[in-house]
């Protein structure tokens, strides 16, 4: 009885670690595109690329257009068209 609850809280204990990273980079990532994509157009489709970018990069220029030289990954991204993909 006692292992058993010990691997049970062993299990929750590494399921809880892994997760919170998870959870902080998709909301660091929604914040930041929020922020991006606030005077686009055309907002849902920048806040979907964006998104995309931000998890494959780790992050998103400031501002809400330019300013890529602050993140090489997010600048450098094209689409099959060979044109930026991250707005």
């Amino acid at each position: 009885m006692k292992l058993l609850f010990a691997t049970l809280l062993l299990i929750l204990l590494f399921s809880t670690t892994f997760l919170e990273p998870a959870m902080a980079k998709s909301g660091f990532c929604k914040s930041k595109c929020k922020q991006r994509c606030a005077k686009a157009g055309m907002k849902d489709r920048c806040l979907k690329y964006c998104g995309i970018c931000c998890e494959q990069c780790k992050c998103v220029p400031s501002g809400t257009y330019g300013n890529k030289h602050e993140c090489p990954c997010y600048r450098d991204k094209k689409n099959s068209k060979g044109k930026p993909k991250c707005p």
